[in-house]
């Protein structure tokens, strides 16, 4: 991830990512409902907005207000502050809710530190995501490693994903909206014979840090918001991993792809 742009101090932009990200994580495992509520619903009856959805948004909040207040935010559930320092911070406070309502352990918290526009064009500089069922951390700034801890030990991360398509154990994610799942349908149609397998996990900032981790070789989506991906897409870009959109272009709504550059041409051309 190049950029002319001098970075701030990345140090307590990242510590404060963690202490985020593991402070909601620890609240929505340690108070999920037995029988979760669902407080609204989004884009369709699917996409789920659960209580303790907003319960981790107003803590993730209320932290980044007391240790910066003068920094921007941009939350999934709608918590937003423009700030006046040029760092942003990305929100996701359930990164996976479909999964978390159902008791699917794949599911996380995703903080990020960015500059630029937070809806828009954006590079993120610090970021963490954790899951709390596995009690798994992954981490990254913008100019340092990418670090994983796993079963209490930190590892740098260093993926090494195939070069091959063929041989490419390829990770995405659908829509919560039917009339988009059909198109991802027959996009997969066309992928899933020409790689070794597919992976669908339902949380894009896993799937990101699984591929920084090895667990996947590659992964793709689209109709990813800024939140879904800031952190993950730091995290793998730090461990040595390809992140990017259409034709080069920064990741983005229209399409993230994550790999090895020698199969990214090709998988795009597969997802047309």
């Amino acid at each position: 991830m190049e950029s002319t742009t001098a970075l701030p101090d990345t140090a307590p932009l990242l510590a404060l990512a963690r202490d985020i990200a593991v402070a909601c994580g620890r609240l929505i495992h340690a108070e999920r409902p037995e029988h979760l509520g669902v407080a609204a619903t989004k884009s369709s009856p699917v996409d789920v907005v659960t209580v303790m959805d907003r319960r981790s948004e107003e803590l993730a909040s209320s932290l980044v207000r007391a240790a910066r207040p003068d920094d921007g935010l941009l939350g999934e559930e709608g918590a937003y502050n423009e700030g006046t320092t040029g760092i942003s911070w990305l929100i996701d406070p359930i990164d996976g809710t479909v999964n978390y309502l159902y008791g699917v352990p794949e599911y996380s918290v995703s903080v990020a530190a960015v500059l630029g526009d937070p809806r828009g064009a954006f590079r993120p500089i610090a970021g963490c995501v954790y899951q709390p069922d596995h009690d798994e951390l992954f981490f990254a700034t913008a100019d340092g490693p990418a670090v994983g801890v796993l079963a209490g030990h930190e590892h740098v991360l260093r993926a090494e994903p195939a070069a091959d398509l063929g041989q490419t154990l390829v990770a995405t994610g659908f829509s919560y909206r039917a009339e988009v799942r059909a198109e991802q349908a027959e996009i997969l149609t066309r992928v899933l014979p020409a790689v070794r397998d597919i992976r669908r996990h339902g949380s894009a900032a896993l799937e990101l840090c699984s591929v920084a981790l090895g667990r996947h070789d590659a992964y793709y989506e689209r109709g990813l918001n800024p939140w879904d991906m800031a952190a993950g897409w730091l995290i793998a870009d730090r461990a040595g991993v390809t992140v990017r959109g259409r034709d080069g272009a920064l990741p983005g709504k229209d399409l993230l792809l994550a790999g090895r550059p020698e199969i990214l041409d090709a998988l795009e051309r597969l997802i047309g």
